[in-house]
């Protein structure tokens, strides 16, 4: 078992979020990304990216950039330093899990009351 009891603890709620888990994770494969390219690429409303990306700003994880493409207003999302560390942690803490369960230790399973 890992030295903060079950991986699972590690797990960070803003991070581990679906949509952020997927916004932090596609931020990560680009320089920069597109507001249009994460919605279509996850598969959201323009609503519920919007929310989504403001909870991972206020948290530092994202900056976001406005700016226009010739006449079209757009919108880019980068993945911060604290983002790049977060990001990380998460994988690391679910790789932890997973290892936990397809090679469980006597000490990982539960006893009986």
């Amino acid at each position: 078992m890992t030295t903060g009891g079950h991986p699972t603890n590690g797990l960070d709620d803003v991070v581990h979020q679906r949509v952020r888990l997927g916004i932090l994770a596609v931020a990560h494969q680009a320089r920069q990304v597109e507001f249009g390219f994460l919605r279509d690429t996850l598969q959201l409303t323009a609503g519920n990216l919007g929310q989504h990306l403001t909870v991972l700003e206020k948290a530092g994880l994202i900056e976001i950039e406005k700016g226009y493409e010739g006449k079209r207003p757009r919108t880019w999302v980068t993945l911060t330093a604290a983002g790049q560390t977060a990001l990380r942690d998460e994988i690391t803490h679910l790789k932890q899990l997973i290892h936990q369960l397809e090679h469980p230790t006597p000490a990982d399973l539960p006893h009986p009351a």
